[in-house]
């Protein structure tokens, strides 16, 4: 009798953990947001390629939609023509990530700019990281003067280097290093204990 309440309690235990289990995974989200993209991938094209950066120059063409990535108080203030505002905390909400599908599926190119490179490096990362590939970055510095928005070209530096020799160097080197620490005999220093002699005792009765 005992042996069967204990098998009917192992039972119910199993089925209440089972139903437990499945009502997790029917009631899990998966994230909204998926990186397409690896960190590793997007510093290999930062570093080995410049085609993301473009100049004002470039921006004068019907298929490059500008965004602001500033906020909107900086937007309202001054901002290059026909730009969009999105500003960075922004730019992952459902309206917004609507626009960059849309323009992703029309194939547009969205160019992002701020106060700074750097200030739309990271909503760019970002969006790059995410699959949009049809994002790039203005290369520009914006300021005010006299309540009017003053727009310059910026140089952001161009990496001409073979990042990959270069990193493949290092670890030879490293290697290298370690393998000569291990192969290098340091011979023991002896040291030679000497006897005292004892002194007579001085003095007497």
């Amino acid at each position: 009798m005992k042996e069967l309440e204990k098998v009917k309690r192992i039972s119910i235990a199993s089925t209440l953990f089972i139903l437990a289990v499945l009502i997790g995974v029917l009631t899990f989200e998966r994230p909204k947001n998926m990186y397409a993209i690896n960190t590793k991938d997007t510093l290999k094209k930062l570093t080995t390629n410049n085609d993301y950066i473009v100049s004002l120059n470039d921006i004068n063409n019907p298929d490059v939609v500008l965004i602001d990535v500033r906020s909107a108080y900086e937007y309202d203030k001054g901002h290059l023509k026909n730009a969009i505002n999105i500003s960075t905390p922004e730019i992952l909400n459902d309206e917004n990530q609507s626009i960059f599908n849309e323009l992703k599926s029309t194939n547009k190119t969205v160019v992002l700019y701020g106060s700074s490179p750097e200030e739309a490096n990271i909503p760019y990362l970002l969006l790059y990281q995410l699959g949009y590939d049809n994002i790039k970055l203005l290369a520009v510095t914006n300021k005010y003067s006299q309540n009017k928005l003053i727009t310059n070209e910026s140089n952001i530096e161009k990496y001409n280097a073979d990042i990959k020799s270069f990193i493949d160097e290092s670890i030879k080197n490293v290697n290298g290093n370690l393998d000569a620490k291990e192969t290098k005999i340091i011979p023991k220093k002896i040291i030679t204990i000497k006897k005292k002699k004892k002194k007579a005792a001085e003095g007497g009765c």
